[in-house]
């Protein structure tokens, strides 16, 4: 039972985190939401620094685990691109309401100074270095982690524009340009083999 009670406690704080802010969060919300006492709280987490640390470690593994499943679905590297780039569809309803959960996270705590800015850095660092992967994969050695960063740069900067704009023409349109973009990105690398 005490590792279910700290295992919901992550996941009600991480989706508070995202939904209200790490800063706006207190003990007594995830408590709350939760349904036990603060001393009981106080046994699995001492801090929200501790929650947080938690929180990120969950986050990893989550992207982790869709990374591996997308290297299982994807038959090819731009198929598997193509997931990433999904992402701002398939996940829209709440990037419209909340922005991205990476983001916002990297974000709020970057302004508050926290020191665990650089452990949520390693969230965009696992998604760079899968990305980076799957362009060596796709036959671009050479300027991968350039291809990986304009990527990930392109659909951060969406995701912030369709939380601000509230726009969903706008978010297809920039996944539509950005998987364009990828074919034109294969199409240099085949003709460039020939």
């Amino acid at each position: 039972m005490s590792s279910t009670t700290r295992e919901e406690i992550v996941k009600v704080a991480d989706d508070l985190f995202y939904r209200k802010g790490f800063d706006h969060t207190s003990f007594a919300d995830i408590a709350g939401l939760v349904k036990i006492s603060r001393g009981n709280f106080y046994h699995h987490f001492k801090t929200k620094d501790d929650i947080l640390e938690a929180v990120i470690e969950k986050r990893l593994a989550d992207r982790g685990a869709m990374l591996t499943r997308w290297e299982i679905e994807g038959r090819t590297p731009a198929d598997r691109i193509n997931s990433f780039i999904d992402i701002l569809i398939v996940n829209g309803d709440k990037i419209k309401l909340y922005g991205c959960p990476i983001g916002t996270l990297t974000s709020e705590l970057a302004k508050l100074n926290h020191p665990a800015q650089p452990d949520a850095g390693r969230l965009f660092t696992l998604f760079r270095m899968w990305l980076r992967r799957q362009f060596v994969a796709l036959g671009r050695e050479d300027d991968a982690d350039i291809l990986a960063m304009h990527l990930l740069s392109r659909s951060q900067g969406a995701a912030t524009l369709f939380n601000a704009f509230q726009d969903q023409d706008f978010v297809e349109r920039e996944v539509a340009q950005m998987k364009e973009w990828l074919k034109h990105i294969e199409t240099e690398r085949l003709e460039s083999s020939l």
